[in-house]
C-alpha cells in the first residue's frame, strides 16, 4: 500500500494533464489514521462522480464493543455514522472549483428509516464509508492542486469528526444504542404478547406533506385509547404506553380526512425503525407485514387465486392463473397469495386502494346475481378464515363499508387524529341486522413452488469492441424508487408501497440480475432463500458480484424480495 505523501505526489505529477490520467491514482493510500481507497475514477467532469472510500481500524474509530456486536445495534451505529459523515461532507462539497461536476463531496442521503446499506460498514469495529467525489477540472483538464485540497484538508475532518467515537458529543452514541435497544425489545415483545402493532403515546404520525416524510409541526400527538392500552417497561427508557393492536381482524374507521390512512400509514411503515426526533421511533409493526392494494395492470404469472377466484367463464386455470394485465380484483387476489407464500403474518389493507367487487358483495348485488354467476369470492368470505386457520391477521382501514364490522375483533375511529375504540358501539349497531355470508366453501393456503421465467436474454451480452467481441455483464439502472431495468428488461414498482428507499430499488435490482446469472430456473422461494443466505454471508454487496462492494445499496426485506420476482 503507498503512503499519502505518494498520492500527493501523483497529484502534482498529473496536474494539467487530460482528464483520463486521474486513473492513474486508483488504488489504496494510507492517511496513517485510515486508509482511502480510490475504487473507480469517473472518465470525465462531466460524468457520474468518482466512487471512494475510507476504512478507519477498530482502535481509531474507538467504539465500544456494544455498538457493532447486534445487529440492531451495528445497523444504528452505521446510519449515525453515515449521518455524521454526510453532514461534514455537505459542508465542502463544491468548495473545490472546476468544471461539470468538480469539487463534489457526497454521500448518499437516508431518509427516515434507519436501514442496512453498503454505503456505511462497521466491521469488529472497523468502519468502512463510501462516497462520492467530483474530480476537478477546468474544461478537460486535470485541476490537481484542487483535488489535492479535497483529499488532504476536507476529507481528514469528514474523518476526523464523522467516523470516530471520540468526536461525537458525550452521550450522543449511547442514546443511539438505547433506541436500537428498546426499539429490538418492542419486537421481542410483539411476539410474546401476541400484538401485531404497537403505537406508542405521544407519537407523531402525520407528515409534513406528500412530498417530505418529516413529521408535521404542530401536529395532534396519538393517544392510545385506554381499552387498548398496554405499558412497556422498556430497557432503557424504561415504562411506555401505548396502543397495543393485538393479532385478530381491526379496523379502522371514520370519517374523511380524520386520520385513518396516516394512522396505517404509520402501521405500513412501522416495520422499520426510524431516526430520532421521527415522530414514529416507537412505532412498530410485525416485520412480515405487507401493504396490499389493487394493482391494476400489474403482471401475474402463475399465481394461485382459487383463494378468491374461480370458474371464469374462459376456463382459464387460476391455481396458476397468468396474465400481462391484471385487473383491480385479480391483481389485489395475487397480492395478498403472493405475500402469504412470502410469509406475512399481518395484512395491511386500505378501502380506498381496494378493488371494491374483490372486498365486497352487498345484500342486493347477491340477490340480482347468483353466487354461481360470480368468480369472486369476496374477501369478506376469507378474511376470518385468513386469521382463524391461517394465523393471518388484518388491519383494514374502512370508510363506507360497514360489512366488515360483523368480523372484526375490534375497531378503531379516528376523530380528529385522536383514536376511540368503538368496538362496543359498532356490535351494538350490528343487532337485529341481518348477518351476511362470512365464509365460504373450498379454503385452502395458495400453492408455492412457481419458477420464475428469467429469460429475456442472456446472461452475457457480446460487444464489438474494434479487435474483437467482449462479454460484458448486463446493465443495471435504477428509475428513482420505483423502477429499474435490467439489460432491456425494466420493471415497475411503484405500488410495492414499502420499498422506502431508493438503494432497496438498486438492491433489488442487483438480485435480479445476480439470479439470472446463477439461480434460473429455481422456485420464487428458492431464489429468495438463496439470495438471503448469499447476503447474510457474505454481505449485501455480494450480489453485484466483482471484489469492490458498491454505495448505494440498501437492504429490502423477504417481503419486497419476493414482490419484485413475482412481478418478473
Amino acid at each position: 500500500m503507498k503512503s499519502s505523501e505518494e498520492l500527493r505526489a501523483g497529484l502534482r505529477a498529473i496536474d494539467r494533464r487530460s482528464y483520463p490520467a486521474y486513473k492513474s491514482l486508483a488504488g489504496s493510500w494510507s492517511f496513517g489514521r485510515y486508509i482511502l481507497n480510490i475504487e473507480h475514477v469517473q472518465g470525465d467532469p462531466f460524468a457520474a462522480p468518482s466512487q471512494l472510500s475510507v476504512t478507519v481500524d477498530s482502535r481509531t474509530a474507538g467504539f465500544p464493543a456494544n455498538c457493532w456486536e447486534t445487529r440492531w445495534n451495528r445497523t444504528a451505529l452505521e446510519d449515525c455514522l453515515l449521518r455524521r459523515f454526510g453532514g461534514q461532507a455537505g459542508r465542502f462539497s463544491r468548495q473545490a472549483r472546476g468544471s461539470g461536476k468538480s469539487g463534489v463531496l457526497a454521500v448518499t442521503v437516508p431518509g427516515q428509516e434507519v436501514l442496512e446499506r453498503t454505503d456505511c460498514q462497521v466491521r469488529s469495529g472497523a468502519v468502512t464509508l463510501r462516497f462520492e467525489v467530483g474530480f476537478p477540472a477546468n474544461g478537460r483538464t486535470i485541476n490537481a492542486r484542487e483535488l489535492e485540497k479535497i483529499l488532504f484538508d476536507f476529507l481528514p475532518v469528514c474523518v476526523e469528526q464523522g467516523l470516530r467515537y471520540a468526536a461525537i458529543p458525550e452521550g450522543g452514541v449511547a442514546r443511539i444504542m438505547a433506541l436500537a435497544e428498546d426499539r429490538h425489545f418492542i419486537r421481542e415483545e410483539l411476539r410474546r404478547l401476541e400484538l401485531a402493532a404497537f403505537v406508542a403515546d405521544g407519537s407523531v404520525l402525520p407528515r409534513e406533506s406528500g412530498v417530505s416524510d418529516r413529521p408535521m409541526r404542530d401536529a395532534v400527538p396519538f393517544r392510545s385509547p385506554e381499552s387498548m392500552a398496554v405499558t412497556l417497561e422498556l430497557p432503557h427508557r424504561g415504562p411506555v404506553r401505548g396502543m397495543g393492536v393485538r393479532k385478530g381482524i381491526t379496523l379502522i374507521a371514520g370519517g374523511g380526512y380524520h386520520g385513518k390512512s396516516t394512522l396505517l400509514k404509520a402501521l405500513e411503515r412501522g416495520v422499520y425503525d426510524h431516526v430520532a426526533g421521527d415522530g414514529r421511533e416507537y412505532v412498530i409493526t410485525d416485520d412480515t407485514a405487507v401493504k396490499i392494494r389493487a394493482e391494476d395492470g400489474r403482471k401475474v404469472t402463475d399465481t394461485d387465486i382459487s383463494l378468491f377466484i374461480n370458474h371464469l367463464p374462459s376456463g382459464r386455470d387460476t391455481a396458476r392463473f397468468s396474465t400481462l394485465d391484471a385487473s383491480g380484483s385479480t391483481s389485489q387476489a395475487a397480492n395478498i397469495a403472493e405475500a402469504l407464500e412470502a410469509g406475512s403474518r399481518l395484512l395491511l389493507m386500505d378501502e380506498d386502494t381496494s378493488a371494491t367487487n374483490f372486498m365486497v358483495r352487498d345484500e342486493l348485488m347477491q340477490a340480482v346475481i347468483a353466487r354461481e354467476q360470480e368468480p369472486i369470492t369476496p374477501f369478506l368470505e376469507r378474511a376470518l378464515e385468513l386469521w382463524q386457520r391461517a394465523g393471518v391477521s388484518l388491519i383494514l382501514v374502512v370508510g363506507s363499508c360497514g360489512t366488515y364490522f360483523h368480523i372484526a375483533d375490534r375497531v378503531i375511529q379516528m376523530d380528529a387524529y385522536h383514536a376511540r375504540d368503538i368496538t362496543g358501539e359498532a356490535r351494538a349497531a350490528l343487532e337485529n341486522r341481518p348477518v351476511p355470508a362470512l365464509s365460504a366453501p373450498g379454503f385452502h393456503l395458495p400453492a408455492g413452488g412457481r419458477a420464475v421465467d428469467l429469460s429475456g436474454s442472456s446472461q452475457i451480452r457480446k460487444n464489438y469492441r474494434g479487435d474483437g467481441y467482449r462479454e460484458e455483464r448486463l446493465k443495471v439502472r435504477r428509475f428513482g424508487k420505483t423502477a429499474f431495468s435490467v439489460g432491456e428488461r425494466e420493471m415497475d414498482l411503484r405500488y410495492v408501497e414499502q420499498l422506502v428507499d431508493a438503494g432497496q430499488t438498486q438492491a433489488l435490482a442487483c438480485m435480479v440480475r445476480y439470479a439470472r446469472e446463477n439461480l434460473a430456473g429455481r422456485p420464487v422461494e428458492e431464489i429468495v432463500e438463496a439470495l438471503e443466505q448469499l447476503t447474510e454471508g457474505k454481505g449485501l454487496g455480494a450480489v453485484c458480484g466483482g471484489g469492490t462492494v458498491p454505495a448505494g445499496l440498501t437492504r429490502p426485506r423477504r417481503q419486497e424480495m419476493f414482490a419484485c420476482f413475482n412481478r418478473y
